[in-house]
């Protein structure tokens, strides 16, 4: 992962932007610490970060040693926005190079809080489900919080420099952004807080924390510095927030509205996630747009074509792309195949990617919708498109996971194996479909809310479904005898029923493969993804 990443998702490196009118910002983002000096907005901003750096007791400093790697800092500068897209704050981050440290000398293990996307869907579900209230928690200067274990030093920031002690260094005693154990550090100083007052990590999720006493529950996710809180009721909700901002410098942003570049909308039908305001550029490839992400015939192939002479905007748009799948599962198939040429893309690549931005353009306000449903039931489908890379023969699998009415859950992936059979790649995907569906029940036990039925898990393959339930086991199918055991097993003590759906009805045919527009435009209303509706008055 490179410096685009964000807290572990992908985020574009230039400043590319869907709304073309939006108000460009009074400063722009300086290019260098020199130009930032230049501009009271951001001098401001790095004065500010500074001193609350000094308050934190992040650092000492001593005299240079000579037997120990000094690691460099450097200012980060960025533009935080509003939920609708309108400038907040200028904002300057010190953060180190920790590229430069060394394992067993500066840091040791290294671990990220991100929850994953799925837990999260989960989670909101079941609030919708039970009429919870939902907030979002910022936590200030998070990694700022993490006592450090190691001797880390560091060169003085940039323009910071002591004047009565030039040549000396900081010791850090607080972790910083860009450090390698940095989110580690943060993780367990937040954990053992909040286990301290009755919390629990999930087993399942390292970054869900539960709480259950009596009648009262709560649920926390945790993502580096943002925080979604849901409990059984407001009173609890408020206690909980009080109690976390007595030992954080926290800050209650109130109703769940915008969480990781997610617009939240809240209704009486439930929640309506989007992200149109991710920056993808689409102005630039076209003036018209499409109708799905991808046509019938679109393979593309790793040797076609000419090379990109600098794939730099492609990887760019592509790791846009990959972040829009958090809310966007009709593009997850056409994603995919774009990011498998990510290390050498070529025109072929760069025009199938086009067409996706041109699909985009034209669902712009697209989204997912979370709403209250009365049943817990978990439902999956299971899909294959055998042999279909023209390079390596290997399949693309996907399946799609429901809780009640919810899509929770999705993936779209090429297998890491060559399927000598179309019944092989389908029950590869069967077992890829089970083995989320099994995570997602043991998921909702620690959430106290057991699936007591069997998992139905849909496939339109014969020939798999048969071999789920059949205990013969044959010459042709022992090269995937863990998959098969693993199935059956899961089928023989109940948690998991595999059962033959029509072609027509299999929902996750949408990430293996391109579909006719009807059938795409049917799948996708499926998967609850359509245009925002319209808020109308009793709506919240």
């Amino acid at each position: 992962m490179t410096t685009r990443a964000k807290h572990g998702i992908f985020k574009p490196r230039h400043p590319l932007n869907l709304h073309a009118t939006t108000t460009p910002p009074i400063s722009p983002i300086p290019s260098t610490y020199s130009n930032a000096l230049r501009d009271p907005n951001w001098l401001l901003a790095m004065k500010d970060e500074y001193s609350a750096l000094l308050e934190n007791d992040t650092w000492e400093l001593v005299p240079r040693p000579t037997d120990r790697p000094i690691i460099r800092c450097m200012w980060l500068f960025r533009h935080k926005y509003h939920a609708d897209g309108t400038l907040q704050r200028y904002k300057a981050r010190l953060v180190v190079n920790g590229k430069s440290q060394t394992v067993g000398v500066d840091c040791d293990d290294t671990f990220s809080p991100v929850v994953k996307p799925a837990t999260i869907r989960t989670v909101l579900s079941l609030a919708v489900s039970k009429s919870w209230p939902i907030h979002q928690l910022d936590v200030k200067n998070a990694f700022l919080h993490g006592d450090l274990q190691e001797t880390v030093y560091m060169h003085q920031p940039p323009g910071f420099v002591d004047r009565n002690a030039p040549n000396h260094v900081c010791r850090l005693r607080k972790s910083l952004y860009g450090l390698k154990q940095s989110p580690r550090v943060w993780y367990n100083r937040f954990a053992s807080y909040i286990t301290h007052n009755g919390f629990r990590s999930s087993s399942c999720d390292n970054s869900l924390f539960i709480y259950r006493q009596g009648t009262k529950m709560a649920y926390l996710l945790l993502y580096v510095d943002d925080i979604i809180l849901t409990a059984s009721d407001s009173n609890f909700l408020k206690t909980i927030i009080a109690t976390l901002s007595r030992e954080f410098a926290m800050t209650d942003l109130g109703v769940l509205h915008h969480f990781l570049g997610i617009s939240v909308i809240r209704d009486k039908h439930g929640l309506f996630l989007s992200q149109s305001q991710v920056d993808i550029t689409t102005e630039n490839y076209g003036c018209y747009t499409c109708t799905t992400p991808v046509d019938t015939l679109s393979k593309l192939n790793a040797t076609v074509g000419d090379p990109l002479p600098d794939g730099t905007l492609y990887r760019s748009l592509a790791g846009a792309l990959q972040y829009l799948t958090f809310t966007r599962p009709d593009i997850s198939y056409a994603v995919q195949q774009v990011c498998l040429f990510m290390h050498n893309p070529r025109e072929p690549h760069f025009n199938f990617l086009k067409r996706i931005l041109r699909y985009i353009k034209g669902t712009t306000d697209y989204g997912i919708r979370i709403s209250a449903s009365p049943s817990h039931t978990l439902t999956a489908y299971s899909d294959a498109d055998w042999g279909g890379c023209p390079d390596s023969r290997r399949s693309t699998s996907g399946y799609c996971v429901y809780l009640g009415d919810n899509l929770i859950s999705w993936s779209s992936k090429r297998q890491p194996t060559v399927s000598r059979s179309s019944a092989e790649a389908e029950y590869k995907g069967v077992a890829n479909a089970v083995a989320e569906a099994s995570w997602i029940r043991n998921l909702l036990l620690e959430l106290n809310v057991p699936i007591r039925q069997a998992t139905v898990v849909y496939c339109d393959n014969v020939s798999a479904v048969y071999l789920s339930g059949n205990p013969v086991q044959h010459q042709r199918t022992k090269h995937v005898e863990i998959d098969i055991h693993f199935v059956r097993e899961k089928v023989k003590i109940g948690h998991i029923r595999v059962l033959h759906v029509p072609a027509a009805y299999q929902y996750a045919d949408i990430f293996t493969k391109g579909l006719p527009r009807h059938l795409f435009e049917s799948f996708r209303s499926s998967l609850s993804v359509h245009s925002a509706i319209a808020p109308t008055a009793g709506d919240y």
